[in-house]
């Protein structure tokens, strides 16, 4: 029986990486994208636009006062857009993470099944863990794939640091969950929580007392990963860093951030399968003339920006220590 999937989201100004994005979890079997867009530059939102139109996305302005958080308000609101109420299946999930899904063909389908039948029942929500993949010696920004340009990741075990043990989670839309957070379902009915079967992404349950943002001790991952480009090329993390966070919006994302997310100690291509089933869909993407046109402006806007932050004063001794720092 099929069971639709649906993503929620906020972005902005991440417009060069949607089409790949899109493309990719589109290939692993996710059915729409609501992108929530709050103060875009590049076209992040025009783009989102665009998609709606094909049928692929639906787009919401997320504007937020002064010092607000776009990811918590945009969680709140998720809970009430039609598509996530109509949905089967949800997650929450940013422009810089791709599922590697490592069983059955790669698809969501098959991670479910191969889930259930490890732990023997239907499960409630399965949680895959970060694997941070690092800059992989890319200075420059290029329109190229994301999956494509950075290899270079975190060993399997032990984690990079304190910050590499984030969680995403597939969860069903079966009305036990009230609230969402972004890694994981919140809002369990208080004395419910042993009804909730919560698995990692080995299909090993775990206590969904117990689930926090991060993966837990003797987390399995033997059906896959969350590959994690969170800081990608070093010129692309000057745009990250300027345009500030989405959840943690007073916390600069400077040496701090680049130090525990910038993890280059071994070669990691077991990705590349998947983007190459998924390339001929962003090819069909990209063919569409109003897309294609708006990613190539997202594109420039992109160079223009990274062009016009190089003259700042102020961010010269910072771009050097990246520089010293790249990998």
């Amino acid at each position: 029986m099929s069971q639709t999937i649906t993503v929620f989201t906020t972005m902005k100004n991440e417009g060069p990486y949607m089409l790949e994005w899109v493309a990719f979890h589109r290939t692993l079997g996710v059915d729409h994208f609501v992108i929530f867009t709050n103060d875009c530059e590049d076209g992040t939102d025009r783009i989102a636009q665009r998609l709606e139109q094909m049928g692929l996305a639906s787009h919401v302005p997320n504007a937020v006062p002064e010092g607000g958080n776009p990811q918590h308000q945009m969680l709140r609101r998720a809970r009430r857009h039609p598509k996530v109420k109509e949905a089967d299946w949800l997650m929450c999930l940013d422009v810089d993470e791709f599922w590697n899904i490592r069983c059955g063909d790669n698809s969501f389908a098959a991670l479910i099944d191969a889930v259930e039948q490890k732990a023997g029942q239907s499960v409630d929500a399965i949680s895959f863990a970060w694997r941070l993949f690092g800059t992989s010696g890319n200075i420059s920004f290029d329109d190229t794939p994301v999956t494509r340009s950075f290899c270079m990741a975190d060993q399997e075990f032990p984690y990079h640091s304190g910050r590499a043990y984030g969680l995403k989670t597939l969860f069903r839309n079966n009305g036990k969950f009230t609230r969402f957070g972004p890694h994981r379902p919140k809002g369990i009915e208080e004395g419910k929580e042993a009804e909730v079967a919560w698995s990692d992404a080995g299909g090993n349950l775990f206590p969904a007392q117990n689930v926090g943002w991060r993966a837990w001790r003797n987390f399995d991952h033997s059906f896959g990963r969350l590959h994690h480009y969170s800081v990608r090329s070093l010129d692309g993390f000057l745009i990250k860093r300027d345009r500030g966070r989405t959840n943690h919006v007073k916390v600069d994302q400077g040496q701090s951030y680049w130090s525990d997310m910038n993890a280059n100690k071994v070669q990691d291509t077991s990705i590349q399968p998947i983007a190459q089933r998924a390339a001929p869909l962003l090819d069909e993407l990209k063919s569409d003339p109003e897309l294609r046109e708006l990613h190539e402006r997202a594109c420039d806007w992109h160079r223009a920006k990274i062009a016009e932050i190089k003259m700042r004063p102020d961010w010269v001794e910072f771009r050097s220590w990246l520089v010293d720092n790249l990998v």
